[in-house]
């Protein structure tokens, strides 16, 4: 137990905030129709847990296009070559099909999770550190008084 709380924590309030605040805002800015619209071109998927597409956005009227992105929410019958429309909202890694999906939830749900894991993990430390110090200023035989 005392090593989740000790390394758990912050692996935990690390991976949350590295990985879901960055693209929060982007992700809550396509959810509601933000960003730069233009289109997404499909040029390959790559598979792990799940797979995922990678390709160019050219934005709509011009504009500096973004290549080897991913597409968030993309649609589940993408091919290579297939184009979606989506929006660039400023997020590290990629853009956001226009048609949403859950993304946003995801992004922020890791926010959340990193948030709380961090303020937890600083609520241990300063409990460890105030116990030690009872701890140290308690006496130690019958007799003995505290020396203030």
């Amino acid at each position: 137990m005392k090593f989740l709380l000790w390394v758990g924590l912050p692996f935990l309030a690390l991976l949350g905030l590295a990985l879901g605040v960055p693209d929060v805002a982007p992700a809550w800015q396509a959810k509601s129709g933000d960003g730069t619209a233009g289109t997404f071109t499909a040029r390959y998927e790559s598979c792990g847990r799940n797979c995922t597409w990678h390709g160019d956005f050219v934005p709509d009227g011009g504009g500096t296009p973004r290549n080897d992105v991913i597409v968030y929410d993309g649609p589940d019958e993408l091919t290579s070559g297939a184009t979606v429309a989506a929006r660039d909202t400023g997020a590290r890694r990629g853009v956001f099909a226009a048609q949403g999906g859950g993304t946003w939830l995801l992004f922020t749900g890791l926010a959340v999770a990193g948030v709380l894991a961090a303020i937890g993990w600083v609520a241990i430390l300063v409990h460890a550190i105030a116990n030690r110090r009872r701890t140290w200023r308690e006496p130690t035989g019958p007799g003995k008084s505290v020396q203030g």
